[in-house]
């Protein structure tokens, strides 16, 4: 049932939809969406390790399923689906080290398979498919560097092609698939936040760089909206220009103008409400969404907040009903699906923001 459907500030169009907890607590697993299933795949357990499990939520009757597992269990891998299937690429084995392993799910045939490795072990690999292929950019290497390679997937030849390394290295990027370009932001390189802003052409396989994210913070969130890119929240850490400060959370908005190709001068009216790192985003209802995350209370925060586009100010949404951070996330339609994460320890809670429909 809707939940928490007015808020405050008088805003009806969202509400958070409560589905059945997930057969399996976790964190850091992958989510994909298909055709009015939600699936959730590996991840880690309570005791930290990686989890075989594969579980599908169907949206409209809200059962979960219990399908084949993983056969290569992993934690912070990346997937896509390429038509009924479903591609895992990457992640991370018990040893905690990067996979190289990729693995296809045929739903009809509910089986696993395994497919070409990929040239490198990889995690927090980002993944975009378009067209019946897939791209993996970046990851984090068995060394524990950052990767700048690109791979593409073409399922019927079953191998992955090397494309145009991306100009900045990174692992845990935000990516964006908008036309024929496929725009990389923020991720890391080890402990240091990446601030590099990037676009793959896809038709004529070359890397256009963009000014970069003004402010450099770690575990910030990134969303797109039609017109702009956002850079939200995050942890500000002692730099050049504060060597002696504390770690301290931030309230910071930072907005890329696609038409005008700048970033936008920040002002103190489009900042958040609240400071905080390690937290979900989308673009919903004519807003750019933030739930929940680490904040300065004790536990996980459960506040929602929305920037409105054409008020150009942040407004409360209804709260999330279960207040998490470190949340797998995916939206899709007119939903934003909250997956997992930690509470008091990893969760079973999944929870979409969804947009009231007119009746």
């Amino acid at each position: 049932m809707p939940v928490s459907i007015m808020a405050s500030s008088g805003i009806t169009s969202l509400y958070w939809e409560v589905f059945p907890p997930m057969p399996t607590c976790r964190v850091y697993c992958t989510p994909v969406y298909e055709d009015g299933h939600l699936y959730v795949l590996g991840g880690c357990s309570k005791t930290g390790l990686p989890l075989e499990t594969v579980e599908v939520l169907d949206v409209e009757s809200q059962t979960w399923t219990v399908l084949p597992s993983l056969p290569t269990p992993r934690a912070g891998a990346a997937a896509v689906t390429v038509g009924k299937r479903i591609l895992v690429i990457g992640g991370m084995n018990y040893e905690q080290c990067p996979l190289s392993t990729v693995e296809i799910y045929n739903s009809d045939e509910g089986k696993w398979e395994k497919k070409a490795p990929l040239c490198q072990p990889s995690m927090g690999i980002s993944a975009i498919e378009k067209d019946g292929k897939v791209y993996a950019l970046g990851g984090m290497g068995a060394d524990t560097s950052p990767q700048a390679l690109v791979r593409l997937y073409e399922p019927a030849k079953d191998n992955w092609v090397p494309l145009p390394s991306m100009p900045t290295p990174r692992y845990g990027a935000s990516t964006f698939l908008r036309g024929n370009r496929i725009y990389v932001l923020g991720g890391r390189q080890g402990k240091l936040p990446v601030t590099a802003f990037e676009a793959l052409d896809l038709e004529v396989k070359s890397w256009t760089r963009y000014p970069c994210i003004p402010s450099r913070r770690a575990f910030a969130s990134c969303t797109m909206t039609e017109t702009s890119f956002f850079s939200l929240g995050g942890l500000q850490q002692p730099g050049p220009h504060n060597f002696y400060s504390r770690p301290h959370f931030v309230n910071t908005v930072e907005m890329f103008d696609s038409e005008q190709g700048i970033w936008c001068k920040p002002c103190r009216s489009t900042r958040m409400r609240e400071k905080r790192a390690d937290f979900v985003t989308g673009s919903l209802g004519g807003r750019v969404v933030v739930a929940g995350g680490l904040g300065n209370q004790p536990s996980p925060l459960s506040s929602v907040e929305g920037f409105n586009m054409v008020k150009k100010r942040w407004e409360f949404l209804p709260s999330m009903p279960t207040g998490r951070c470190s949340c797998s996330s995916i939206q899709s339609n007119n939903m934003l699906f909250v997956i997992g994460g930690v509470a008091q320890g990893p969760s079973s809670a999944v929870e979409a923001l969804c947009v009231l429909e007119d009746i």
